[in-house]
């Protein structure tokens, strides 16, 4: 395998680590953890116990859907063909090297040799062009993964481990695209079953494998013993995990999830609340792995396809009635930090203004005023034409923490301070899509993570108004609007990064200046694990934790 060249970009970042997976974390921008890695020694063996607060992902192949609890657990036994690097940076993984023509409509791809899926297929070229074709086929029924490849028209083997992706039009997101989970490589002999089968054991090249999966209980994943690292590593023996596997449960409840850490029945625990990760963090007693999504940030989406917030002025109003600030102070513990951008913190092309979302109850009633909502019932809610102004916030209990709910309660009170009737719907993960499917929300926090700043471009082009093959459409403030289209499409065409930068600032500003959005903290991610756990880290382009430099002591 060539593969020299690969590592020794990487080991630039952080040459003094001694684990390639603690390298990564160092090199994931915005990942890390509260305390120092302490010097010792891996050892190989035992099974970690993982346990998700999300809800237990239909299926197990992320191209399918494409949401981020898949992406936790593919990122175990699917990769990507690129994955970034300390600064931000997408550089290979499966991948060798990439090419793009003069005028950016051919981006050449060239794998690295000597890697093979755990059912014994070879990475090749047909590897590319099967998962790209798995991506686009409608029956799929892939959300993420077929938005990011939507400009491929044509994929052409050029030799065994080449392949010519030809494009509808130049894409400069497109190795963004496909450093993420939602388009990892699986082999394309398994992706020739049927969906069923490919949902329930995936096949990749990662460090570890499907073994079984016991529904509604867990996920039972075995190490690859024949796994490739795709970098050289001086300090392992052997490319090979030191896990034997990981048994990934699914634990709604937060406190029954937390107590199974303390008791250490489990080792690692997702969507920690944030009163926990204080307390564990303040005395030391756990460890605390905080890796901020790339993408968009934690926000509340204001639907402006129908009333009463197809008029800016309410959607103003609603924004100035509340209080972010002081809800997220009081409730995350200063595990979250106010945000005012669309994007995520660790995205630099993000852009804040703060003048924009200013609490002002004053300003919020004379924009209803002038909206025509003058008048108040006995309840003291504002009418108009006799029909209440009310607003239905379907909120997801799978995506939202109870820290977040108890936010979204706060804006209920304050809104009505101002004469907004708030109904939030607390909804399990299918009625959540549901409703979002049927258009019956005004108000909606919808987490989506991407990589990189073209995530704008499926939030808020109106292309995005249409849903992709699985049902979801990503554009939930229903945005539409010519110019803005016209810059992101320059802005995901253009060759020069100056000109990108100032056209997705220009994009940002007419959303956060149409009060399309209520932006709120980065997408929350935070793990918490044992203090017999070691070389956790979050390791992929999306900062989902990969156990392949974890080991677990007595």
């Amino acid at each position: 395998m060539q593969r020299n060249s690969r590592a020794s970009r990487i080991l630039g970042c952080a040459i003094a680590l001694p684990l390639v997976g603690s390298l990564l974390a160092s090199c994931s921008a915005g990942a890390g953890s509260d305390s120092a890695e302490e010097n010792v020694k891996p050892v190989a063996g035992g099974t970690l116990v993982y346990a998700s607060g999300d809800a237990e992902p239909s299926c197990l192949d992320p191209h399918v859907g494409g949401n981020y609890p898949q992406a936790l657990v593919a990122s175990q036994y699917l990769e990507s063909l690129f994955t970034k690097d300390a600064n931000g940076k997408i550089i290979p993984w499966l991948a060798e090297s990439s090419e793009v023509s003069e005028d950016g409509l051919t981006r050449t791809i060239t794998l690295r040799d000597g890697i093979t899926f755990t059912d014994g297929t070879k990475l090749t070229a047909e590897a590319i062009k099967a998962n790209i074709e798995h991506l686009k086929d409608p029956n799929t029924a892939s959300s993420t993964g077929y938005l990011a490849v939507g400009k491929v028209v044509d994929i052409e083997i050029a030799d065994e481990l080449t392949a010519k992706l030809t494009l509808s039009a130049p894409d400069n997101a497109l190795l963004e695209s496909l450093s993420m989970p939602w388009t990892a490589i699986e082999s394309p002999k398994a992706l020739e079953r049927d969906q069923a089968t490919n949902c329930a054991s995936p096949v990749g090249t990662g460090p570890f494998k499907v073994e079984s999966w016991e529904h509604q209980k867990a996920v039972n994943l075995v190490r690859n013993e024949d796994y490739v690292l795709p970098v050289d590593d001086a300090a392992r023996a052997d490319d090979k995990a030191y896990l034997d596997g990981i048994t990934w449960r699914f634990i709604p409840e937060a406190a029954t999830r937390y107590a199974a850490l303390q008791s250490g029945e489990v080792d690692v625990i997702d969507n920690a609340q944030p009163d926990t990760i204080a307390t564990a963090t303040k005395d030391n007693s756990l460890g605390h792995l905080d890796a901020p999504r790339p993408g968009a940030s934690n926000r509340i989406e204001l639907n402006s396809s129908k009333a009463p917030f197809d008029d800016q002025r309410v959607r103003e109003a609603f924004i100035r009635a509340v209080d972010a600030n002081s809800g997220i102070s009081a409730l995350y513990f200063g595990t979250a930090q106010r945000s005012y951008s669309l994007l995520s913190s660790v995205e630099p092309l993000g852009y804040s203004d703060e003048s924009l979302f200013g609490t002002d109850a004053a300003k919020a009633n004379e924009l209803l005023d002038e909206a025509g909502w003058s008048e108040r019932d006995a309840e003291g809610y504002r009418v108009k034409d006799g029909k209440r102004l009310s607003l239905d916030f379907p909120v997801s209990t799978n995506q939202s923490v109870p820290a977040e709910q108890s936010l979204f309660e706060q804006f209920q009170a304050q809104a009505k301070a101002v004469g907004f009737e708030v109904k939030i719907q607390l909804l399990d993960l299918s009625s959540w899509y549901g409703a979002l499917a049927k258009h019956e929300y005004n108000l909606v926090s919808a987490p989506y993570t991407k990589v990189g700043p073209s995530v704008l471009r499926i939030l808020y082009h109106s292309d995005s108004t249409v849903p992709a093959p699985s049902g979801y459409f990503a554009n939930n403030a229903q945005v539409k609007n010519e110019k803005l289209d016209g810059i992101l499409a320059e802005a995901e065409q253009t060759s020069d990064e100056a000109q990108r930068a100032s056209l997705y600032e220009q994009a940002q500003k007419l959303v956060l200046e149409g009060y399309y959005v209520l932006p709120l903290y980065d997408q929350q991610n935070h793990f918490l694990y044992g203090k017999n756990v070691h070389g956790v880290g979050a390791t992929t382009a999306v900062s989902s934790p990969t156990y392949y430099d974890t080991f677990i002591t007595e």
